[in-house]
This record gives structure tokens, C-alpha cells and sequence, in this order.
């Protein structure tokens, strides 16, 4: 009896086709089947009202194959259902992993950052150890330029560079996103994090960049805000974008990490005089056999995010690029005392350093391997500062006192200024000149 109810709204059902594995099934019914199926297809009030209503993908329903009537298997496919087959399961698997992937290499906006927290996250904007790096070596080429020293000068050229620093450093790292978010030495970044947004990073570095490039144009003079300027768009614009189209970008970025000693001296003397290369000259050279070891044991991470460096595309080049700017370093350790920028020591003390940075440099040509890498990439971490130390120990020339006097001292000297001046250019508020290369001053002074 329930047969001859149900089996004429069983045969009222329409007809559907569904997609499954990639080919189209028509759907069979089977009037002997109607008991197993599920009830709910019995209770809807008409087909019209079938068809509008979405079958949910989480309703359970058997396998045709496992319905038997009157202990005979059934064939597939069962009316009104999508079947789950391990093809579907698959694809449904591959969709879900692709997304979520692609949900981890989107941005991702959090919650707006609590005003505690802003600080920190500014310094990690700003990459501060790099940034601090940069501001030591403007402040060894105000050093060691061949002027007197001036607070102000030097404390307006320290902080506009480090703004302008920062300001370079956010920005790379906002156009650096897509790609930051595929290694594992940068995933854990501010931006890629979604800790700050995007239009948050970019005001930081409009700020910041406005009030360095201002200070090193007001507090120093035009030619040091100028230069820092020029890094800053250099850096942003030429070096960033060029990390995924040519190896050229790592000379492009030695150049950005040479400018700010040019900056130092700039600020200090107002020009840029021959012994002013002798140090960017270091620091440009530098960068080659610390940035390639670096980047030997991050090949995988740049590979994977698309960065053409040397270590990846030509591992041979890389290992002799390292090797011949130790070299280079050598050759401009030697020159420094023949520019007047220090005197003979400094080729003598700097020459052991020097010499142990090639041995590295050689074992890491030779053997490419991690350990020479790291071995490479540590010791010259301790090179820099140790150079620019001997820079100012030995620097050649001293000058104390205030840049007028300096200025009256070289147009005049002492021979050629009236007696009752001599007393004033070397009273104690006032330049003193010394020079390694002279003999003591005691004589001069007893005048």
C-alpha cells in the first residue's frame, strides 16, 4: 500500500544532472529504492518548491551501492543528492589548501594597535638595527672629516639621517609584502602581520622622511639633505623593485649603503673633498662579502619569493664578488694615509684585520658551503666597527674650536697675522690644528 502512495510522486521527480569527477551523470530513480531514500524528499509539498530549495552538502545519505532490496545491490546514483567520491573530496581538499594559502600571503588587517604598542611597532617598521648601522656610519664620516667639531651640526645630521632611514625602510617593507609573507626570515614583519595597515605604514614614512630630509636642510646644509634625498629615492625606487629583475641590485644597494658616510662629512664640512671616498669607498666594498654570505644560506627563502641575488642565479659570481672586494678594502686601506685622511698607522694596524677578512672571504670561494658562509657574515659584523674605529684613532688632522676661526686660521697664518692675534687664535676657545704628521706644538705655543 505505501508502495502505490509513494510511487507516483517518486516518478514526479524531475530529472537532474550534477557534476562529478569532471563528467556530467544522469541521475536514474529507482521506484524499489524509494524505501532507503531519505524521507525528506517524500515530505516536501511539491517539486516546484524542491527546486528552490538548496540541498545542503552536510545532509547524510548513503552510497547507492550499499542500498539492497530484497537483497539485491542497487546501482548508482542516488536521486536528489551529490555524491561524496574521493575525486570530489580531493578537489574540495586542494580548493580549501589553495585558499588558505592564499588567505596567508594576503594582508591581513587586525585589530587597530593599542597607543602602548605603536612605539615597538615603529621600531620594527623602521628596521632599527639597520637603521642604527646607518646612523653609526654617518656619524664616523662626521668624525673623521677634516673640520672642527660642531654639536648641533652633529646631532641634526645623526637624527635626519635616521629619520630618513626609517621612512626608506618602511616603505620597502610596504612593497615588499606579497613577497615578505613567502619566507621565513621576514613572514613575522609588521605589515605582513597585519599589525599596522598599510596607510598607517605610509604615513609613517611621509613623516618621517619630511622631518629628516628638513633637518639635514636646516640643521646642516643643502648638500647633506640632498644626498639623503637621493638615497632615499634610490633606495625606494630603483633598489627595491630591481631585488626581482636583476643581480645588478646588489650594487645598486652598496651605493645606497656608501652615501650616508658622504652625508656625515657633508654636514661637517659643507663639501665633499677626496678623502670623503675613502671611507664610502669601505663602506661600499664592505657590502659585497657581508651581503653574499648573507644571502648563501637564504638562497631557498629568495628562490621561493622570486629575488634575483647572486647566491641564486650565479653562485659562482657571488663567491668571487665577495673575494674581490676584500681585496678592494685592502687597496683603499692603503690609500687612506696617501689622501691625507689618516697617517701610516692605520694601513699597519688595519692590515691584520684586513688580511683575516680575505682568509674568510677565500675559504668561502673555495668551499661554498654554510659554515664558511656564517663564518664570513659574523667576522664582518665585527669588521666595520673595528675599521672605523682605527679611521678615527688615526685620523691625521684634529680641529677644535668653531668654523669661523677655522676659516680666518687657513686665510691667514701665523706668520702672516700681527702679533696680538697669535695669542687669540690659540687661546683655548679657539681652533687648535693638529696634525700627527708634525712636531710637537710646544714651541708654537711658547710665542
Amino acid at each position: 500500500m505505501i508502495f502505490l502512495i509513494a510511487q507516483p510522486t517518486i516518478w514526479r521527480l524531475p530529472r537532474k544532472s550534477c557534476r562529478l569527477g569532471g563528467n556530467v551523470v544522469q541521475l536514474f530513480q529507482y521506484s524499489k529504492a524509494a524505501t532507503a531514500i531519505s524521507t525528506s524528499h517524500l515530505t516536501k509539498p511539491s517539486a516546484k518548491a524542491s527546486r528552490k530549495k538548496q540541498v545542503s552538502t552536510a545532509t547524510p545519505v548513503k552510497h547507492a551501492a550499499s542500498l539492497a532490496v530484497n537483497n539485491t545491490i542497487l546501482a548508482p546514483p542516488l536521486v536528489g543528492a551529490v555524491l561524496s567520491t574521493p575525486d570530489a573530496e580531493n578537489e574540495v581538499s586542494s580548493k580549501s589548501k589553495n585558499t588558505t594559502e592564499r588567505d596567508q600571503n594576503a594582508w591581513r588587517e587586525y585589530a587597530p594597535a593599542q597607543p602602548a604598542d605603536l612605539t615597538g611597532l615603529y621600531l620594527k617598521l623602521s628596521k632599527i638595527r639597520l637603521t642604527s648601522l646607518v646612523v653609526l656610519t654617518t656619524m664616523g664620516g662626521y668624525a673623521v672629516a677634516s673640520a672642527p667639531f660642531d654639536p648641533t651640526t652633529f646631532l641634526m645630521a645623526s637624527i635626519g639621517t635616521g629619520l630618513t632611514s626609517c621612512a626608506a625602510n618602511s616603505i620597502n617593507q610596504y612593497l615588499e609584502v606579497p613577497f615578505d609573507s613567502q619566507m621565513s626570515r621576514t613572514r613575522n614583519r609588521v605589515l605582513v602581520q597585519g599589525k599596522l595597515s598599510p596607510l598607517h605604514a605610509v604615513s609613517f614614512a611621509a613623516v618621517s622622511s619630511t622631518v629628516g630630509i628638513s633637518a639635514l636642510y636646516f640643521g646642516c646644509n643643502p648638500l647633506t639633505a640632498l644626498l639623503g634625498a637621493s638615497n632615499l629615492v634610490l633606495y625606494t625606487s630603483i633598489y627595491t623593485p630591481m631585488k626581482r629583475i636583476s643581480i645588478l641590485n646588489t650594487w645598486v644597494g652598496s651605493i645606497v649603503g656608501a652615501l650616508p658616510p658622504l652625508m656625515g662629512w657633508a654636514a661637517c664640512t659643507g663639501q665633499l673633498e677626496p678623502a670623503a671616498w675613502i671611507m664610502a669607498g669601505l663602506l661600499y666594498a664592505w657590502q659585497f662579502p657581508h651581503f653574499n654570505a648573507l644571502s648563501w644560506n637564504l638562497r631557498p627563502d629568495y628562490s621561493r619569493a622570486g629575488y634575483r641575488m647572486m647566491s641564486v642565479t650565479n653562485p659562482g659570481l657571488c663567491r668571487r664578488t665577495a673575494l674581490r672586494y676584500t681585496g678592494v678594502i685592502c687597496a683603499l686601506s692603503c690609500a687612506a694615509p696617501v689622501l691625507d685622511l689618516t697617517n701610516v698607522w692605520f694601513a699597519l694596524m688595519s692590515a691584520p684585520l684586513n688580511g683575516y677578512f680575505v682568509y674568510l672571504a677565500y675559504q668561502f670561494y673555495k668551499n661554498s658551503d654554510s659554515s664558511s658562509s656564517r663564518k664570513l657574515f659574523r667576522f664582518s659584523l665585527i669588521h666595520l666597527p673595528a675599521l672605523m674605529l682605527l679611521l678615527l684613532v688615526t685620523k691625521k688632522k684634529w680641529y677644535l674650536g668653531n668654523t669661523q676661526d677655522l676659516k680666518d686660521s687657513k686665510a691667514a697664518s701665523l706668520l702672516d697675522m700681527e702679533l696680538p692675534s697669535v695669542p687669540k687664535l690659540l687661546s683655548p676657545g679657539s681652533v687648535l690644528a693638529a696634525s700627527n704628521d708634525l712636531p710637537s706644538t710646544a714651541p708654537v705655543s711658547s710665542l
